[in-house]
């Protein structure tokens, strides 16, 4: 596999489209650190770290509306690839949908979304847009 991010994104994405509950994905730190922020942002309902062998596993609860079965996660789009990465500073911090979704950046100082980049005043790696 040469982009886990990108087959991360499009395990949510699939599992969305076919209205699952609950999908699991091969773990990586970097992975870890996107579902943490996805949870704290409430793009999804719930996660949870399975240590079961060398890379583990995380299991992620999606959040749905009880009235219209809509999911929280409208799209989700990788930016930077491992053929062409982009990158970002602090003054051009990318904003989503005029800051209505979030963008996932890889700083220096961990992995957050942009306006706390932003606000730290710290540019990264553009990982993907969020809305």
């Amino acid at each position: 596999m040469t982009d886990p991010i990108a087959d991360y994104l499009t395990r949510l994405r699939n599992a969305i489209m076919a209205h699952h509950r609950v999908v699991e994905v091969p773990a990586s730190n970097l992975k870890k650190s996107i579902t943490k922020i996805l949870f704290e942002k409430g793009y999804i309902l719930n996660y949870k770290f399975i240590e079961d062998g060398p890379q583990g596993t995380i299991k992620v609860a999606l959040k749905y509306d009880p009235i219209t079965k809509k999911n929280a996660i409208k799209n989700l789009k990788r930016v930077s690839t491992p053929g062409l990465r982009k990158y970002t500073g602090y003054k051009d911090m990318p904003r989503v949908i005029n800051g209505l979704g979030i963008a996932i950046i890889s700083t220096s100082k961990g992995v957050m979304t942009n306006k706390e980049a932003a606000t730290e005043k710290i540019g990264g790696e553009v990982l993907c847009y969020i809305y």
